[in-house]
């Protein structure tokens, strides 16, 4: 079966978010799955079963089965082409490639509700507002530098609810920038998440009074993420390369 590793919100190699993508020639295995996305060691691998109308899609961190993953999807679609309709743990979703290179994903809102809970055992510093979207603690910080400097305790985190952080700030070049944190889930930071802006979206564009934003995630390896909120939906798009393909040979 083909195997390929694509770096996705990006225009060049070796920077965004690197996912695996495997497409399935035969059924296999949950187990098998997961043995390859640990072999693969990136944040998510996407395992791709092209059918008729539909392509079934799942998605792996090394460590456990994830419901929605979008940095891995626009892999996949880069892979693919054209426009995919997948069926997902989160439903029927959309993603097509652009002819100028642009993947534009159809994903839920996810709009996170205020809780105002303490976060102070995950990292020091002032919050300017604290939430839950409905797997991610969702917190903005009071500006871009205390999002690029955070160093959130990991292990504290890992034991929190799901495990999982999105940080975020208003920016001067972007709209926002933001940070993920998943060790609940074997990822401690991810470079870019797409999923996660189906929070990041409905709750700046509430704030700034906006539909269409662009956003950087200001990781190691960066990468910008364009979305445009449309009712209950966030359409979020970005750029891919693919880097590596190759044969599993297991």
């Amino acid at each position: 079966m083909r195997f390929y590793v694509v770096d996705a919100f990006t225009d060049q190699a070796f920077a965004g978010n690197p996912a695996g993508v495997v497409v399935l020639e035969r059924p296999v295995e949950d187990g098998w799955m997961q043995q390859v996305a640990a072999e693969m060691k990136h944040s998510e691998t996407a395992f791709v079963k092209p059918g008729h109308d539909t392509t079934e899609l799942r998605w792996f961190t090394p460590t456990t089965e994830v419901d929605l993953c979008g940095h891995a999807t626009i892999a996949a679609t880069q892979v693919l082409g054209g426009t995919q309709t997948y069926e997902t743990r989160s439903g029927i979703l959309t993603c097509s490639k652009n002819e100028d290179g642009w993947i534009r994903m159809d994903f839920p809102a996810d709009e996170p509700h205020e809780t105002g809970e303490d976060v102070g055992h995950l990292f020091a510093g002032d919050t300017s507002y604290v939430g839950r979207a409905k797997e991610n603690l969702f917190v903005e910080l009071p500006g871009e530098e205390d999002v690029r400097k955070a160093e959130p305790d990991l292990e504290q985190l890992r034991n929190t609810w799901t495990g999982r952080l999105i940080i975020t700030a208003r920016a001067t070049e972007y709209d926002f920038v933001s940070r993920f944190f998943g060790p609940g889930v074997g990822v401690d930071e991810d470079p870019v998440t797409g999923s996660a802006h189906c929070a990041l979206a409905p709750y700046w564009g509430r704030k700034l009074g906006k539909t269409n934003l662009t956003a950087a995630q200001v990781s190691q390896r960066g990468g910008v993420v364009t979305t445009e909120l449309d009712n209950d939906r966030v359409h979020i798009s970005g750029r891919a390369v693919t880097v590596v393909s190759g044969e599993l040979h297991v």
